[in-house]
């Protein structure tokens, strides 16, 4: 397959991120908006499916209220502020890159909706796929693995949780023919933690996962740190800080990153 980064990319998580370009909310037009102005090669936006079996796009599993996304329609959700999939689709410029997010429940585990919010994006991820690149991530296996089923060739990215060991990740990436393993920055070790006994360097991570022929990413550096694992040869990082990052990275190109 061929590869799917041009290291190191941004891709801006649920857009701008937490706010940080413009005030603009997640998930949300003006964050996505916010983070291609700014420099980010690649949108993640986090998806979900509502009682009405329409998509919509948050991070969460319920709104603040704790009400949950599944058990709303479509119309709640709008008047809740969240956008379709369709409207956010729609509002990342052609030219970025789609991260697709694709959340589950814990429901998830005894009716398997996964599928059924699956087989829901399938049609959407085809068309994006013909006009700018999209890779699919998850930290649900049955997700990744019906995306496989239903759009054979498209990239997808395992996002094990944080306590997961680095080797199983990159392993259990490649067992499901996963070409991206996508590792939280804080299994990686960011600037100023303390140091843990037996963790690896970064340099050592992404060696690792190369040689299992796996690209990696990590989410969420800061750009200090994202600038140490572009170093590294980390293939994209997801960022909060969308303006920082991009600055980080093109000082680093010139010279002075810190080692990894």
């Amino acid at each position: 397959m061929s590869r799917v980064f041009t290291p190191t990319d941004v891709i801006g998580h649920r857009g701008a991120g937490r706010g940080v370009v413009d005030g603009a909310a997640e998930n949300s037009a003006a964050s996505y908006a916010a983070a291609a102005g700014a420099g980010a090669d690649w949108v993640e936006i986090d998806v979900r499916r509502t009682a009405d079996d329409a998509l919509v796009l948050y991070h969460d599993a319920a709104l603040d209220d704790g009400r949950a996304i599944v058990d709303l329609t479509a119309d709640a959700c709008a008047a809740a502020g969240l956008l379709r999939l369709e409207e956010g689709l729609a509002a990342v410029p052609a030219e970025v890159g789609l991260d697709v997010d694709v959340k589950s429940v814990m429901e998830d585990a005894v009716d398997a909706p996964s599928r059924r919010t699956v087989s829901l994006l399938l049609p959407h991820l085809r068309r994006e796929a013909a006009r700018r690149r999209v890779f699919v991530c998850s930290f649900d296996p049955g997700v990744l693995l019906a995306v496989h089923e239903g759009a054979p060739g498209l990239p997808t990215a395992w996002m094990p949780y944080v306590r997961t060991p680095l080797d199983q990740a990159v392993a259990g990436a490649a067992g499901m023919g996963c070409p991206i393993v996508a590792v939280d920055a804080r299994s990686l070790g960011r600037t100023g933690d303390a140091p843990r006994p037996g963790r690896r360097s970064v340099s050592y991570t992404v060696d690792l996962a190369h040689r299992a022929g796996l690209e990696i990413i990590s989410w969420c550096p800061d750009p200090v740190d994202a600038a140490r694992f572009a170093e590294a040869g980390m293939d994209a990082v997801v960022v909060d800080d969308v303006p920082g990052t991009v600055s980080a990275l093109k000082a680093a190109a010139g010279g002075g990153a810190a080692g990894a």
